[in-house]
């Protein structure tokens, strides 16, 4: 899945790259047949798959280390890969859920924005379903000024949403197929709008930094986590987390609610608010 030189430099020059093929339309089933099994569980196992939960089920730690995918991504932030985060997209049929226009790195405090989000699709992503639109070349802008709302059918975590006005009229539908993905730039303008069909739109994001990042934002002494996913990791900016020896182990299970505490801290810093 090694991405061309016109690949890599569309990537750059539009801040997005999409659709790219990295495993088959039934690997994607089989992922998707995993999910739901533990979905049917109930509630704190939904809850534990929104946020980082490669850290917990050894399904979505193989997904986030998919030779493919890393071979993508290393196309765009070179050899040395921490995955920082990973959370389920996931909108019911018919649901009104959607996502504003955002940009990623509002909130995540990392720095510099040498940051690609990979969105593997589980379910098909459509323009009926709700897939991701993006605006191509806003990655050049600095973040622009976000406003929170909290809005209860706002997917994203704040409920933040661009504070400045966005041309919708050069919105670009991300079209993925299962076992397809794209790829985005933190600073990108993107969101999506509701599923207007009768299946499941699923997507795993997961967010990929070169080692070199470092965070900047947090409490004082709280250090922020991530896991080696390929090459070296020379300079240490971050706590290396552990896979899953097993789904849902009790080592894992510990380690996911110390990360998910910290970060949250991060994330949701001078609000009373945390994950939902």
């Amino acid at each position: 899945m090694k991405l061309s030189e016109r690949q890599i430099r569309s990537y750059h020059e539009q801040g997005c790259l999409f659709p790219l093929r990295v495993f088959p339309a039934e690997v994607a089933e089989r992922y998707r047949r995993q999910l739901e099994a533990f979905e049917a569980r109930g509630g704190e196992i939904r809850q534990a798959l929104r946020h980082k939960p490669h850290l917990l089920f050894t399904f979505l730690d193989r997904l986030a280390r998919n030779d493919a995918v890393l071979d993508a991504v290393e196309g765009v932030i070179g050899p040395n890969i921490l995955c920082w985060a990973s959370s389920f997209f996931t909108k019911e049929p018919h649901s009104e859920n959607f996502i504003s226009w955002h940009q990623d790195l509002t909130y995540w405090g990392l720095d510099p924005a040498d940051i690609v989000t990979a969105w593997i699709a589980l379910s098909p992503s459509t323009v009926a379903s709700g897939c991701m639109r993006v605006i191509p070349g806003t990655h050049n802008q600095e973040v622009v000024p976000h406003k929170d709302t909290f809005a209860e059918r706002n997917m994203l975590s704040r409920g933040q949403e661009i504070a400045v006005e966005v041309d919708e009229a050069k919105a670009v539908d991300v079209v993925l197929q299962p076992g397809e993905m794209s790829l985005h730039h933190v600073k990108l303008f993107h969101g999506s709008n509701p599923n207007r069909s009768p299946d499941r739109r699923i997507g795993f994001a997961v967010r990929y930094v070169p080692t070199y990042v470092r965070q900047t934002a947090g409490a004082a002494g709280v250090r922020d986590s991530a896991m080696l996913v390929r090459g070296v990791d020379s300079y240490r900016n971050f706590e290396h987390e552990s896979p899953p020896a097993a789904d849902l182990d009790p080592a894992a299970v510990a380690q996911h609610k110390a990360v998910c505490e910290r970060q949250a801290q991060i994330l949701f810093r001078g609000t009373d608010r945390g994950f939902r």
